[in-house]
Protein backbone atom coordinates (compact mmCIF):
# COMPACT_ATOMS: atom_id res chain seq x y z
CA UNK A 1 0.00 0.00 0.00
CA UNK A 2 0.98 3.58 -0.40
CA UNK A 3 2.64 5.53 2.39
CA UNK A 4 2.49 9.20 3.04
CA UNK A 5 4.76 11.66 3.48
CA UNK A 6 4.56 10.88 7.52
CA UNK A 7 5.45 7.30 6.64
CA UNK A 8 1.97 6.10 7.39
CA UNK A 9 1.22 2.50 5.04
CA UNK A 10 -2.71 3.04 5.02
CA UNK A 11 -5.22 3.28 2.36
CA UNK A 12 -5.62 6.63 1.49
CA UNK A 13 -9.71 6.65 1.48
CA UNK A 14 -12.22 8.75 3.97
CA UNK A 15 -14.21 5.14 5.17
CA UNK A 16 -10.56 3.74 5.81
CA UNK A 17 -9.11 6.40 7.87
CA UNK A 18 -12.33 6.50 10.23
CA UNK A 19 -12.94 2.49 9.97
CA UNK A 20 -9.14 2.69 11.67
CA UNK A 21 -9.58 4.85 14.29
CA UNK A 22 -12.75 3.01 15.23
CA UNK A 23 -10.42 0.37 16.86
CA UNK A 24 -8.33 2.60 18.53
CA UNK A 25 -5.95 1.28 21.35
CA UNK A 26 -5.83 2.07 25.19
CA UNK A 27 -5.11 5.74 26.61
CA UNK A 28 -5.27 9.31 24.82
CA UNK A 29 -2.58 11.12 23.22
CA UNK A 30 -1.85 14.59 26.10
CA UNK A 31 -0.73 16.67 22.21
CA UNK A 32 0.21 19.27 24.94
CA UNK A 33 -3.54 19.99 26.38
CA UNK A 34 -3.54 17.43 28.79
CA UNK A 35 -6.94 15.68 27.55
CA UNK A 36 -8.02 12.70 29.22
CA UNK A 37 -10.48 10.26 27.50
CA UNK A 38 -14.55 10.73 28.27
CA UNK A 39 -14.19 13.76 30.30
CA UNK A 40 -17.31 15.89 31.26
CA UNK A 41 -19.34 13.48 29.85
CA UNK A 42 -23.33 13.16 29.18
CA UNK A 43 -24.77 12.22 32.15
CA UNK A 44 -23.88 15.31 33.65
CA UNK A 45 -26.71 17.14 34.21
CA UNK A 46 -28.91 14.87 32.69
CA UNK A 47 -28.52 15.50 29.15
CA UNK A 48 -29.84 13.01 26.38
CA UNK A 49 -26.90 10.22 25.65
CA UNK A 50 -25.13 10.53 22.84
CA UNK A 51 -25.34 7.88 20.04
CA UNK A 52 -21.77 6.80 20.07
CA UNK A 53 -21.56 3.27 21.38
CA UNK A 54 -20.16 3.22 24.71
CA UNK A 55 -18.08 0.17 25.06
CA UNK A 56 -14.42 0.47 24.39
CA UNK A 57 -12.13 3.19 24.55
CA UNK A 58 -13.46 6.63 22.85
CA UNK A 59 -12.21 8.13 19.94
CA UNK A 60 -11.16 11.79 20.49
CA UNK A 61 -11.63 13.79 17.59
CA UNK A 62 -10.10 17.31 16.73
CA UNK A 63 -9.44 19.78 13.49
CA UNK A 64 -6.48 21.10 12.17
CA UNK A 65 -7.11 23.79 8.94
CA UNK A 66 -4.27 24.67 6.73
CA UNK A 67 -4.52 28.12 6.16
CA UNK A 68 -1.72 27.89 2.99
CA UNK A 69 -4.61 25.86 1.16
CA UNK A 70 -7.10 27.96 2.39
CA UNK A 71 -8.17 31.06 0.08
CA UNK A 72 -11.52 32.00 1.04
CA UNK A 73 -12.25 30.23 -2.42
CA UNK A 74 -11.53 33.35 -4.22
CA UNK A 75 -9.27 31.87 -6.63
CA UNK A 76 -12.21 30.17 -8.19
CA UNK A 77 -14.56 32.89 -7.88
CA UNK A 78 -17.25 30.99 -5.65
CA UNK A 79 -18.57 31.45 -2.15
CA UNK A 80 -16.71 29.23 0.44
CA UNK A 81 -17.71 25.43 -0.36
CA UNK A 82 -16.98 24.68 3.29
CA UNK A 83 -19.82 26.82 4.69
CA UNK A 84 -22.51 25.81 2.10
CA UNK A 85 -21.66 22.21 2.26
CA UNK A 86 -22.39 23.04 6.06
CA UNK A 87 -25.65 25.11 5.35
CA UNK A 88 -26.82 22.04 3.07
CA UNK A 89 -25.62 19.24 5.17
CA UNK A 90 -27.50 20.61 8.57
CA UNK A 91 -29.70 22.94 6.99
CA UNK A 92 -28.88 25.71 8.81
CA UNK A 93 -31.47 28.31 9.99
CA UNK A 94 -31.72 32.17 7.54
CA UNK A 95 -29.02 34.13 8.98
CA UNK A 96 -26.83 31.61 10.61
CA UNK A 97 -23.46 30.23 9.76
CA UNK A 98 -22.26 27.27 11.72
CA UNK A 99 -19.07 27.69 10.62
CA UNK A 100 -17.85 30.79 9.07
CA UNK A 101 -14.84 32.46 6.75
CA UNK A 102 -13.32 35.69 8.21
CA UNK A 103 -10.70 37.46 6.00
CA UNK A 104 -8.19 38.78 8.91
CA UNK A 105 -5.72 41.79 7.94
CA UNK A 106 -2.55 41.85 9.15
CA UNK A 107 0.31 44.98 8.76
CA UNK A 108 1.28 45.97 6.15
CA UNK A 109 -1.40 45.39 4.19
CA UNK A 110 -1.53 41.87 4.17
CA UNK A 111 -4.31 39.32 4.74
CA UNK A 112 -5.45 35.88 5.22
CA UNK A 113 -8.76 33.82 5.58
CA UNK A 114 -9.51 32.19 8.25
CA UNK A 115 -12.20 28.98 8.74
CA UNK A 116 -14.03 29.18 12.32
CA UNK A 117 -16.11 26.27 13.11
CA UNK A 118 -16.90 25.57 16.68
CA UNK A 119 -13.51 25.21 18.90
CA UNK A 120 -14.39 22.46 20.66
CA UNK A 121 -12.67 23.31 23.51
CA UNK A 122 -11.61 20.94 26.32
CA UNK A 123 -12.43 23.75 28.85
CA UNK A 124 -15.32 25.01 27.62
CA UNK A 125 -16.88 28.02 28.84
CA UNK A 126 -20.23 27.65 27.87
CA UNK A 127 -19.95 23.85 29.12
CA UNK A 128 -19.31 25.64 32.04
CA UNK A 129 -21.99 28.02 32.38
CA UNK A 130 -24.91 26.61 31.28
CA UNK A 131 -27.53 25.81 34.13
CA UNK A 132 -29.50 23.13 32.79
CA UNK A 133 -26.93 20.89 31.30
CA UNK A 134 -27.84 21.36 27.75
CA UNK A 135 -24.59 21.96 26.88
CA UNK A 136 -22.67 18.83 26.96
CA UNK A 137 -18.85 16.74 26.04
CA UNK A 138 -19.97 13.57 24.71
CA UNK A 139 -17.56 10.62 24.64
CA UNK A 140 -15.07 11.67 21.89
CA UNK A 141 -14.39 14.65 23.07
CA UNK A 142 -17.28 16.70 20.91
CA UNK A 143 -19.16 19.39 22.50
CA UNK A 144 -22.86 19.19 21.85
CA UNK A 145 -26.23 20.97 22.25
CA UNK A 146 -29.32 18.90 23.80
CA UNK A 147 -31.83 20.96 22.35
CA UNK A 148 -34.67 19.42 24.23
CA UNK A 149 -33.10 20.31 27.51
CA UNK A 150 -32.16 24.24 26.40
CA UNK A 151 -34.16 26.98 28.18
CA UNK A 152 -32.72 29.68 25.60
CA UNK A 153 -31.01 31.57 28.21
CA UNK A 154 -28.18 32.16 25.89
CA UNK A 155 -25.55 31.80 28.84
CA UNK A 156 -23.54 29.53 26.67
CA UNK A 157 -23.49 32.18 24.02
CA UNK A 158 -22.07 34.99 26.38
CA UNK A 159 -19.58 32.82 27.75
CA UNK A 160 -18.43 31.84 24.19
CA UNK A 161 -15.20 33.78 23.50
CA UNK A 162 -15.30 32.59 19.81
CA UNK A 163 -18.81 33.81 18.50
CA UNK A 164 -19.28 30.32 17.23
CA UNK A 165 -23.41 29.96 18.63
CA UNK A 166 -26.05 31.50 17.42
CA UNK A 167 -30.04 31.47 18.62
CA UNK A 168 -33.37 30.54 17.42
CA UNK A 169 -35.80 33.63 17.65
CA UNK A 170 -38.29 32.42 15.39
CA UNK A 171 -39.23 29.01 14.35
CA UNK A 172 -36.73 28.12 11.76
CA UNK A 173 -37.69 26.92 8.38
CA UNK A 174 -37.33 22.95 8.17
CA UNK A 175 -37.08 21.24 4.79
CA UNK A 176 -40.40 18.80 4.12
CA UNK A 177 -39.13 15.74 5.65
CA UNK A 178 -37.68 17.16 9.05
CA UNK A 179 -41.12 15.92 10.11
CA UNK A 180 -40.27 12.68 9.82
CA UNK A 181 -36.83 13.31 11.45
CA UNK A 182 -35.74 11.36 14.98
CA UNK A 183 -33.82 14.02 16.69
CA UNK A 184 -30.35 13.60 17.84
CA UNK A 185 -28.00 16.30 19.18
CA UNK A 186 -25.48 15.21 17.14
CA UNK A 187 -27.99 15.82 14.32
CA UNK A 188 -30.57 18.12 15.86
CA UNK A 189 -33.08 18.45 12.65
CA UNK A 190 -35.89 19.59 13.42
CA UNK A 191 -34.71 23.19 13.82
CA UNK A 192 -36.58 24.50 16.99
CA UNK A 193 -37.29 27.97 18.13
CA UNK A 194 -35.65 29.45 21.38
CA UNK A 195 -32.92 27.21 21.37
CA UNK A 196 -29.14 27.75 20.92
CA UNK A 197 -27.03 25.94 17.60
CA UNK A 198 -23.58 25.69 16.84
CA UNK A 199 -21.19 23.38 14.91
CA UNK A 200 -21.12 19.78 16.33
CA UNK A 201 -18.37 18.32 14.31
CA UNK A 202 -20.67 17.00 12.11
CA UNK A 203 -20.84 13.75 14.38
CA UNK A 204 -23.22 12.16 12.49
CA UNK A 205 -21.13 11.77 9.73
CA UNK A 206 -17.91 10.18 11.51
CA UNK A 207 -20.47 7.53 12.89
CA UNK A 208 -20.89 6.64 9.06
CA UNK A 209 -17.09 6.99 7.99
CA UNK A 210 -17.56 9.98 6.74
CA UNK A 211 -15.09 13.41 7.27
CA UNK A 212 -17.48 16.49 8.72
CA UNK A 213 -19.15 18.11 5.54
CA UNK A 214 -16.82 21.28 5.57
CA UNK A 215 -13.67 19.09 5.14
CA UNK A 216 -15.28 16.78 2.45
CA UNK A 217 -16.14 19.51 0.02
CA UNK A 218 -13.36 21.88 0.58
CA UNK A 219 -11.71 22.20 -2.67
CA UNK A 220 -8.17 23.30 -1.77
CA UNK A 221 -8.11 20.16 0.80
CA UNK A 222 -7.22 22.64 3.57
CA UNK A 223 -9.97 21.37 6.39
CA UNK A 224 -8.53 17.79 7.98
CA UNK A 225 -10.48 15.99 10.63
CA UNK A 226 -7.98 14.54 13.44
CA UNK A 227 -8.06 11.74 15.61
CA UNK A 228 -6.23 12.22 18.82
CA UNK A 229 -5.29 8.53 20.74
CA UNK A 230 -3.99 7.03 16.78
CA UNK A 231 -2.28 10.89 16.53
CA UNK A 232 -3.52 10.80 12.59
CA UNK A 233 -5.32 13.27 10.74
CA UNK A 234 -6.60 13.44 6.83
CA UNK A 235 -8.23 15.47 4.69
CA UNK A 236 -9.57 12.95 2.45
CA UNK A 237 -6.74 13.19 0.23
CA UNK A 238 -3.30 12.35 2.72
CA UNK A 239 -2.91 10.78 6.28
CA UNK A 240 -0.25 12.59 8.34
CA UNK A 241 0.77 12.16 11.99
CA UNK A 242 -0.86 14.54 13.71
CA UNK A 243 1.69 15.77 16.44
CA UNK A 244 4.13 15.92 13.69
CA UNK A 245 2.15 18.15 11.69
CA UNK A 246 1.75 20.43 14.36
CA UNK A 247 4.99 20.97 15.22
CA UNK A 248 6.89 20.98 11.92
CA UNK A 249 4.56 23.35 10.70
CA UNK A 250 3.98 25.62 13.46
CA UNK A 251 0.73 25.30 14.02
CA UNK A 252 -1.29 27.71 16.28
CA UNK A 253 -4.69 27.85 18.38
CA UNK A 254 -6.99 31.02 18.59
CA UNK A 255 -7.06 33.09 21.85
CA UNK A 256 -4.91 30.12 23.26
CA UNK A 257 -3.95 32.89 26.18
CA UNK A 258 -7.94 32.14 27.57
CA UNK A 259 -6.66 28.78 28.64
CA UNK A 260 -9.59 27.58 26.93
CA UNK A 261 -7.33 24.82 25.18
CA UNK A 262 -9.34 24.29 21.49
CA UNK A 263 -9.39 21.23 19.64
CA UNK A 264 -8.66 23.28 16.44
CA UNK A 265 -5.57 23.67 15.11
CA UNK A 266 -4.31 26.38 12.67
CA UNK A 267 -1.45 26.11 10.34
CA UNK A 268 0.05 29.42 9.22
CA UNK A 269 -0.39 30.59 5.69
CA UNK A 270 -2.67 33.20 3.40
CA UNK A 271 -3.54 30.74 0.44
CA UNK A 272 -0.16 30.55 -1.50
CA UNK A 273 -0.40 27.06 -2.50
CA UNK A 274 -3.31 27.95 -4.69
CA UNK A 275 -2.01 30.93 -5.88
CA UNK A 276 -3.58 33.87 -3.37
CA UNK A 277 -1.40 36.13 -3.07
CA UNK A 278 -0.44 38.11 0.81
CA UNK A 279 -1.97 41.39 -0.60
CA UNK A 280 -4.91 40.61 -2.35
CA UNK A 281 -7.86 42.88 -2.09
CA UNK A 282 -10.64 40.18 -3.14
CA UNK A 283 -13.22 39.26 -0.31
CA UNK A 284 -15.12 35.79 -0.18
CA UNK A 285 -18.40 35.94 -1.75
CA UNK A 286 -21.53 35.37 0.48
CA UNK A 287 -22.65 31.97 1.09
CA UNK A 288 -26.02 30.76 -0.39
CA UNK A 289 -28.38 29.17 2.57
CA UNK A 290 -29.38 25.35 2.34
CA UNK A 291 -33.17 26.87 0.67
CA UNK A 292 -30.82 28.50 -2.28
CA UNK A 293 -28.76 25.01 -2.13
CA UNK A 294 -31.20 22.51 -2.47
CA UNK A 295 -32.59 23.94 -5.89
CA UNK A 296 -29.67 23.19 -7.67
Amino acid sequence: MPATSAGIPWAVTRRGFLKRVGAVGAGVAAVGSGVTAGGALAAEGGAAAPSTESHGPARQWAMVIDLRKCEGCVTQDKPPACVEACNAEHFVPAGQQWLRVFKVGESGGSSHFAPRPCMQCENAPCLNVCPVGATYRNREGVILVNHERCIGCRMCMAACPYGARSFNWDQPENPPGAVFAQYSPEYPVPHRRGTVEKCMLCAHRTHDGKLPACASACPMGAIYLAEMTQDVATNGTEIVQFTRFLADNSAFRLKEELGTRPRVWYLPGHGQEYGREADDRRNSREPRPWQELSKK
